[in-house]
């Protein structure tokens, strides 16, 4: 990896550890300048304000992949198909493929900081021919991808709150217009949090990562000191193929997308960039660190987890199978609720990051006349400098998908699943296009264009970032990336049983179809004439 040109004029100085409250100074004015050049050489105006920086752009990663916690809370799905063994290598597997997956994705986000992120990376990368549709469709599939993430997010939120209901009152039967409710606090709390105190956003998150972490040790401790610990034979040999296929190693296969769950959503740091100080080069970083801390985090509480599992038929019998192991493994329910409202405390918190996430995406593609009613949901408020109509169009989707779960929480995981479905089809086509023009040549090196624009489809060269991956590991790394993208897609359409019934069907191969179809037909009937790819606002 190529050191950041900042540090090497700066060796004393760090910018991008400036965060917000931090005393105005000539060098903090100075960085700011250097990320408003940037943008502008990328044709786009700075109308958003930098509040973000190293730390705490690191935080935002961190609780929203909320990778410890998610372990937890998806613990059936890779424990069903797959097992001990199964759940601890798919989940390593998973790991190591997305950490190539965004590593090459920083070297995009380097050259493109911009909050569009993925359909600004494949206009400027594809072939002048399929540059302006394929941009839009992607465009389309990454905004539902995120809006798909914020109503997945208070979906578990109200759940998690009614499991913990249910720990402590066995007469409890959950009501999905309570889970409804719910789930619309949830919500709203994230609103004020992104809406009200949107300037202590950053702060805000700092705290989050300092409860991840140190949630992450009040959870561990407890349960490997009291909890009776199975056999290391049992933990990293035996397997599981719980949905019925044909082979273990199908089974293994669909069980991976919990994992895939667990580590995603490292993209959210691109969609912020507008608001980063030192984007080009914290982004990547920022990206990359979230991504190798949550997996540790996450190793750790898995195999924990699987040591201290206790009776196997009544984990998978509880609503959360995680509730049922902190009650087995510390013996009272007070002891175990404690442990996991900590969880759901950590939910809700990342829900605050998904709403900021999926309205700044939201934001980006209207301000580029990608969406209906682009010309509204593209403004920015003049006093707090944030996007307040695409934050509230965030918010009504999720409440309509909420009302899902009137008809059935079962159907509503469809919508969890189109969150991957989304999120890594933009992945893999960014990540390919890079593959491309990196093996055919036509990018130059890092400020061998210093005037003009750059890396604007159809108008600025192509040249990379201060974040690059040296070669031949670039290529490498960016072409087992495109591979894990390939078998990740393939499987995430999978149901998590063999001949499953109409309730457990997976429906995110129709949703996604549903989206595309849409995306298209307004393309061609209004949509063509509007959209031209990413706007140049300053030439």
């Amino acid at each position: 990896m190529e050191p950041s040109p900042f540090e090497m004029k700066d060796l004393k100085r760090d910018p991008s550890a400036l965060e917000i409250g931090s005393d105005i100074s000539d060098q903090h004015r100075s960085v700011i300048d250097r990320d408003n050049e940037t943008l502008a050489r990328l044709g786009k105006k700075q109308v958003l304000k930098r509040n973000f920086g190293l730390v705490s752009m690191l935080a935002f990663g961190c609780t929203v992949m909320i990778t410890w916690e998610g372990i937890l809370l998806l613990f059936v799905i890779g424990f069903t198909n797959g097992g001990y063994a199964g759940s601890i290598y798919g989940f390593i597997f998973v790991w190591i493929g997305t950490l190539a997956v965004f590593s090459t994705m920083g070297e995009l986000a380097s050259m493109a900081p911009t909050s569009g992120g993925q359909y600004h990376w494949v206009s400027m990368l594809a072939p002048p021919s399929t540059q302006k549709f394929a941009s839009y469709i992607i465009g389309w599939v990454t905004v539902v991808g995120w809006q798909a993430a914020v109503a997945s997010g208070g979906f578990l939120s109200a759940s998690l709150i009614q499991g913990l209901v249910g720990l402590n009152d066995a007469s409890y039967v959950p009501k999905p217009w309570q889970g409804v409710l719910l789930f619309y606090a949830a919500l709203f709390f994230a609103v004020f949090i992104n809406t009200v105190v949107s300037r202590a956003l950053p702060k805000v998150e700092s705290l989050i990562l300092v409860l991840h972490v140190l949630g992450f040790f009040a959870i561990l401790i407890p349960l490997v000191y009291m909890a009776p610990h199975g056999s290391a034979k049992d933990v990293f040999t035996v397997m599981m193929n719980g949905g019925g296929f044909p082979t273990q190693g199908l089974s293994f296969m669909v069980g991976l997308v919990g994992p895939i769950f667990c580590l995603l959503g490292a993209d959210s740091a691109v969609h912020m960039s507008e608001e980063i100080q030192n984007a080009a080069a914290v982004v990547p970083n920022a990206m990359v660190m979230s991504i190798a801390l949550n997996g540790v985090l996450g190793l750790s509480m898995l195999i924990a987890a699987l040591f201290c599992l206790g009776d196997v038929e009544t984990v998978l019998a509880a609503p959360y199978a995680f509730m049922a192991i902190f009650k087995q493994a510390v013996g009272s329910d007070a002891g175990a609720t404690a442990m996991s409202a900590l969880v759901t405390v950590l939910m809700i918190c990342a829900l605050i990051s998904f709403v900021a996430t999926g309205s700044r995406m939201t934001w980006s593609f209207a301000r580029d006349r990608g969406l209906p009613g682009w010309y509204y949901i593209s403004k920015v408020d003049s006093k707090t400098s944030i996007p307040v109509v695409a934050i509230a169009l965030t918010t009504t989707i999720s409440c309509l998908l909420a009302l899902i779960i009137l008809g059935s929480s079962v159907a509503f995981n469809d919508v969890v699943s189109l969150t991957i479905n989304g999120l890594y089809t933009s992945y893999l086509v960014g990540n390919s296009l890079l593959l491309y023009r990196r093996v055919t040549g036509g990018i130059k090196p890092y400020e061998s264009v210093s005037e003009g624009l750059t890396n604007v489809p159809g108008v600025g060269k192509l040249t990379w970032g201060p974040w690059r991956i040296r070669e031949p590991f670039g290529t490498i790394i960016n072409a087992l990336g495109c591979c894990f993208m390939i078998i990740i897609l393939f499987f995430s359409f999978w149901p998590t049983v063999m001949d499953p019934s109409i309730q457990l069907m997976n429906m995110s191969s129709l949703m996604m179809g549903a989206t595309i179809i849409f995306a298209i037909i307004y393309y061609f009937v209004w949509a063509r004439k509007t959209y031209t790819g990413p706007v140049i606002e300053i030439s």
